[in-house]
C-alpha cells in the first residue's frame, strides 16, 4: 500500500506540476484577451444578475435558477480550500502568496466564463427530462471527440468520491472531534443522513438547498473574518501594501516561517488559488448547464462572479486576517493556522472556524454529487444515477473515518487529469465563446 500510495502520489505531483498550472493560468489569460477583458467591463452587470435579479422566467429551459446554478457551483468550491488552502500558501509561500491567488482568480473569471458559455449552448435533455452538461459535452459535440469528453467524465466521477466526498467529511470530523470531542463515527452517519436527504432528491433539491446554505454559510464565516478586520482597521492598509511587496520579493525566515523565494512565493498562490476557485477544471459549467435560460450568455456572466466571490472576497478575508494578527509565521498551516489566527482575533474565533468548516465540507459534498451523477450518466446513462447516489452516500460515512493519504492522493491525481480535456476544449473552442458574446451584446445594442 506504501508503495502503491507514493506512485500515485508522484503521478499526482506532475499533473499538478509547474506545466499544468501554466497551462491554466495561460488559457485564463489567453480568454481574458480573446473577450477584451470581459470579467473587468461586464463584472457590475455580472453581480446584478447573479444577486439582485433574482427572477427567472419558469418557461425557459433549465432545471433550476440562474442563482441556484451559480450557489451550486459556489457549494462545491466554497470549502476547506478557503480556510484551509489560503492559510497553507501564505504559511509556504508567504504573504505574497495571496496577491498571486488573485492574479489567478482574475484571470479565472474568463475561464469561468468560457466554460459556462460552451455548457449551455451545448447541453441536453436526458431521458429524466432534465438538463445535462459540462465538459463531456461541449468536447464531445463542439469538438467532435465523444473518446476525450468520456476521458473527463471518467475522472469526474471518480474525483467526486474524494476531493468532493471522502476527504469533505474526514475534515468535518477531524474538526468536529478537535473541537468538541465528537466521535468520527458519530459524524459520518450525520453526514450520510444529511448528505442522502438532499441529493437523493436530484438537482432541483440541491439548488433549493445550496440556495439558502450557501449565503448563509458565507455571510457567517465573512462576519467573523470583518470583526476581526474592522476590530484592526488601521492595519488594513498597510497588510495590503505587505502583501503586494512580498509578492514581487523574497520573504525572510521569521518565527516558524521557513523563509520563501519569488518563485515559490507564485507557485503556492497560483496552486492554491486554481484549488479554491477551480477555474478550468471543468467542474462548475456542469451545474452552470443546469440553469433556466435560453442565453449562454447570462449563465455565464452570472457563473463568472463564483470565481470572484470565492477567490477575490472569501480569500482575501482569510488572508487579512492571517497577516493583520501576524499569526501567518507561527509555523502552523492549513485549518490550523486560520484557527489561530480567529482565536487570536476574536472571542470564539476557533468556533467560527469549526462551524465555518463543516458548512463549506458539507456544501462541498452537495455540489460534487451532481458533477459526480453527471459524469457517470454522460457514461453509463440515467440508469446508474441512483446507484451512484447511493454509493456516494455510503462513502460519505467511510471517509469520516478512514485514513486518506491514498484517497487524497488519487483524487487529487483525477482532479488534475480533469483539467486536461477541459482545457483542450476551451481553447479549440475559442472563436464559439467569442462569437457567441459578441452576437449577445451586438443584440442587447
Amino acid at each position: 500500500m506504501n508503495a502503491l500510495d507514493a506512485f500515485v502520489g508522484k503521478v499526482g505531483a506532475f499533473a499538478w506540476g509547474p506545466p499544468m498550472l501554466i497551462l491554466l493560468v495561460g488559457t485564463g489569460i489567453w480568454l481574458t484577451l480573446s473577450l477584451r477583458g470581459i470579467q473587468f467591463s461586464k463584472l457590475f452587470h455580472a453581480l446584478y444578475l447573479a444577486l439582485i435579479k433574482r427572477k427567472e422566467d419558469d418557461a425557459e429551459p433549465g432545471d433550476i435558477t440562474h442563482f441556484e446554478a451559480l450557489m451550486t457551483a459556489l457549494s462545491a468550491t466554497v470549502g476547506t480550500g478557503n480556510i484551509a488552502g489560503v492559510a497553507t500558501a501564505i504559511a509556504v509561500g508567504g504573504p505574497g502568496a495571496l496577491f498571486w491567488m488573485w492574479v489567478t482568480g482574475l484571470v479565472g473569471m474568463a475561464t469561468k466564463y468560457s466554460e459556462a458559455v460552451l455548457a449551455v449552448k451545448y447541453r441536453v435533455t436526458d431521458e429524466n427530462g432534465e438538463m445535462s452538461g459540462g465538459p463531456m459535452y461541449y468536447i464531445s459535440k463542439g469538438l467532435k471527440q465523444p473518446w476525450l469528453g468520456a476521458v473527463f467524465a471518467f475522472c469526474a466521477s471518480f474525483a467526486a468520491f474524494g476531493i468532493g466526498n471522502m476527504v469533505q467529511s474526514n475534515s468535518v470530523a477531524d474538526a468536529v472531534n478537535s473541537t468538541y470531542h465528537i466521535s468520527p463515527y458519530v459524524t459520518g452517519i450525520v453526514l450520510m443522513v444529511c448528505t442522502a436527504a438532499v441529493i437523493l432528491g436530484g438537482i432541483k433539491k440541491i439548488g433549493k438547498v445550496t440556495g439558502l446554505l450557501v449565503p448563509v454559510m458565507v455571510v457567517f464565516y465573512m462576519a467573523g473574518a470583518l470583526y476581526i478586520i474592522i476590530a484592526n482597521i488601521g492595519a488594513v492598509p498597510e497588510a495590503f501594501v505587505y502583501i503586494v511587496e512580498q509578492a514581487f520579493t523574497p520573504t525572510a525566515a521569521v518565527g516558524g516561517f521557513a523563509g520563501s523565494s519569488i518563485m515559490l512565493c507564485i507557485r503556492m498562490g497560483v496552486a492554491r488559488g486554481v484549488f479554491s476557485n477551480e477555474s478550468g477544471l471543468g467542474s462548475a459549467p456542469i451545474a452552470a448547464a443546469a440553469a433556466q435560460t435560453k442565453s449562454p450568455i447570462t449563465q455565464a456572466l452570472v457563473s463568472m462572479t463564483q470565481t470572484f466571490i470565492d477567490t477575490i472576497v472569501v480569500c482575501t478575508m482569510t488572508g487579512l486576517v492571517l497577516v493583520i494578527t501576524n499569526t501567518w509565521s507561527s509555523g502552523a498551516t492549513g485549518a490550523e493556522l486560520t484557527t489561530i489566527a480567529f482565536g487570536k482575533g476574536m472571542p470564539g474565533g476557533a468556533h467560527v472556524v469549526t462551524i465555518g468548516l463543516v458548512l463549506f465540507a458539507y456544501s462541498t459534498i452537495l455540489g460534487w454529487s451532481y458533477y459526480g451523477e453527471k459524469s457517470i450518466e454522460y457514461l453509463l446513462g440515467v440508469k446508474a444515477i441512483k446507484p451512484y447516489r447511493m454509493v456516494f452516500v455510503l462513502f460519505v460515512g467511510i471517509g469520516a473515518v478512514a485514513k486518506l493519504s491514498l484517497v487524497w492522493n488519487i483524487s487529487d491525481t483525477l482532479n488534475g487529469l480533469m483539467a486536461i480535456p477541459n482545457l483542450i476544449g476551451l481553447l479549440l473552442l475559442t472563436p464559439v465563446v467569442v462569437s457567441e458574446t459578441k452576437k449577445y451584446f451586438d443584440d442587447k445594442k
